[in-house]
């Protein structure tokens, strides 16, 4: 196993405990569909979660749900494709019109982390428990002198 697995790993985890205690403080997330939705609930976050693609919203109808819930701050965690970024970019404009400030931090960081492997946060869970095993089995040398 490389070092780097085992960084990347680490970098992951904590990533996740950031965003499972910024979601338990009230911020909410926006997701793409409820695969997404239901990919964060394996990761822990139980906090508020706004799906765009639930029921043929338009992009008013979620711009109109996330002022409802008011709230300060905005956590966008949409797919790494070319919709998602587009998405992404449009929240962020309009968000910031309203006030609303548009956290993209997370979305950056799990990009540059898991973008070349996981193209949407669907596929997240099974991507970090694959990474654990990789990273939490014994190198030949260490088994060897067991």
């Amino acid at each position: 196993m490389s070092k780097g697995l085992k960084r990347k790993a680490e970098r992951l985890s904590k990533l996740l405990e950031k965003l499972v205690s910024e979601s338990g403080k009230g911020v909410l997330i926006v997701v793409e569909g409820q695969n997404d939705v239901r990919a964060l609930r394996k990761l822990a976050i139980e906090g508020g979660v706004i799906s765009t693609k639930t029921s043929g919203k338009s992009f008013l109808d979620i711009l109109a749900e996330i002022e409802g819930q008011k709230v300060h701050e905005v956590i966008l965690l949409l797919d790494f494709d070319r919709r998602g970024v587009e998405w992404t970019r449009r929240l962020k404009q309009h968000l910031e019109k309203t006030r609303i400030k548009p956290n993209l931090s997370f979305w950056s960081e799990l990009h540059s982390l898991v973008g070349r492997d996981v193209k949407d946060l669907e596929g997240l869970p099974a991507y970090f428990e694959t990474l654990k095993k990789k990273t939490s089995q014994p190198t030949e040398s260490q088994s060897s002198k067991v």
